[in-house]
């Protein structure tokens, strides 16, 4: 594996891996199976180089390979699935000052982004709902009230990516009208999802906990100035 830019899916740190912090192991499938290809399995080892955090993410890729004559080896062609083993989710961490039940719906959706990208962006939605509800403090029964409700407090293109969770969101929460009209919802748009979820966290909760410390602390300190001129 070349050298590569990364952020650890632990600590968030924006790294570079090199040589010393990656590994990568291959075993080759060579019986005959129902993809007809020698199938071959490499599991890639990447650890943190953070030494406050050290640990170890693991992702096996699937491919099928050919045989290249020039080089007298076996190449990778067609990929046909990628595990994440460690972590099983690459949620980022937040503070544990945002409602508990918004964080374990963003964790489990951020868990099955992969498995199964539909119900992960019907948790995302929910997760949207909770925020709503306890941020801006709407609550309407229904989501399309609610944001609704929101649509002249936030920036117009923040609303429109909201209303887009509820609608993706709406495919997994919904059946169709039609029973045998399939809509689908694949990892990388449930990742979008979920990206959203995040700036949203940081944005809503951890920036107004950060702007209201550095406040708290400056009003303490004006008590302070204030209590000691009048012991002088």
């Amino acid at each position: 594996m070349a050298n590569f830019n990364w952020t650890c899916p632990y600590c968030s740190r924006d790294t570079t891996i090199v040589e010393s912090n990656q590994l990568s192991a291959t075993t080759d499938l060579s019986i005959d199976n129902a993809f007809g290809e020698i199938t071959r399995l490499t599991n890639n080892f990447i650890v943190c180089p953070n030494p406050e955090c050290n640990k170890v993410t693991l992702f096996c890729e699937m491919h099928l390979t050919e045989y290249d004559e020039q080089w007298s080896r076996r190449v990778k062609t067609e990929k046909l699935h990628t595990w994440n083993l460690l972590p099983d989710s690459f949620a980022k961490q937040f503070p544990n000052y945002i409602p508990k039940p918004i964080l374990e719906d963003y964790f489990e959706a951020s868990k099955i982004r992969d498995l199964s990208p539909k119900a992960s962006a019907t948790l995302a939605r929910r997760c949207l709902q909770g925020m709503l509800r306890d941020y801006w403090k709407v609550s309407k029964g229904r989501l399309l009230d609610e944001i609704n409700a929101i649509e002249d407090k936030v920036d117009p293109i923040i609303w429109q990516s909201i209303d887009s969770v509820r609608k993706v969101g709406n495919i997994g929460a919904h059946m169709e009208k039609d029973i045998n009209l399939i809509v689908e919802v694949d990892p990388e748009e449930a990742k979008l999802l979920l990206e959203l979820i995040e700036m949203l966290l940081e944005e809503w909760y951890v920036q107004r906990h950060e702007r209201e410390k550095k406040l708290n602390g400056i009003i303490s300190l004006g008590k302070e100035k204030s209590e000691a001129r009048k012991t002088k």
